[in-house]
């Protein structure tokens, strides 16, 4: 597999066309990164990031752990949650992803997608389907670490912000392309 600025942004028009949450998810997008910044948003706003993270695989994770992440995300206090995702555009890169994961239910893949949903211009969402592209076109040397440690997210966005600057793409349209792509590497395997 070999990645190109065309076929990124093919691949991006086609998750705008064919992905179920494309339209929600593109409004979050747009209206979460100040409402986290201002603080002026609800337990809700912050579980939807929780929620999109794992049902984004619609159905293809499992249930049960889905559930279970999400409840205990549930249980975290509010004002701690309010608090971390206020204080992210202050925070470096090691400190937004110490202080995301000591959120119970929050791993460092959740952690990114918070931080791609509070900064979409400087961060995206790592997942075993987007990293597994980035090591197929030779741009990671290493297959998926599950679970990524915040060394490992590090990598992956340095990677990924080459990659966008080289294509002359932004983040949120990387991310849409390598999430397309992945969906048809998988699929090769499967034999779907």
């Amino acid at each position: 597999m070999e990645l190109s600025r065309s076929v990124v942004t093919d691949e991006a028009e086609s998750y705008r066309e064919s992905e179920p949450l494309f339209t929600v998810e593109d409004q979050h997008l747009d209206i979460l990164p100040g409402m986290f910044a201002d603080g002026e948003f609800g337990r809700r706003d912050a579980e939807w990031v929780v929620r999109w993270h794992f049902r984004r695989f619609l159905g293809a994770y499992p249930d049960a752990e889905r559930q279970r992440r999400e409840e205990r995300f549930r249980e975290n206090d509010f004002d701690r949650v309010r608090g971390v995702l206020v204080d992210l555009a202050s925070l470096s890169l090691s400190e937004a992803l110490d202080r995301l994961t000591a959120l119970d239910g929050v791993d460092v893949p959740v952690a990114s997608a918070f931080l791609q949903f509070a900064d979409p211009e400087s961060y995206l969402v790592v997942g075993e389907r987007e990293w597994s592209v980035l090591h197929h076109a030779g741009e990671l040397p290493d297959p998926y670490p599950d679970p990524p440690s915040p060394a490992d997210y590090e990598t992956y966005l340095d990677t990924c912000r080459a990659l966008a600057d080289a294509f002359d793409v932004d983040l949120v349209t990387l991310y849409r392309a390598l999430w397309r792509l992945g969906k048809t590497l998988s699929d090769d395997h499967t034999g779907t």
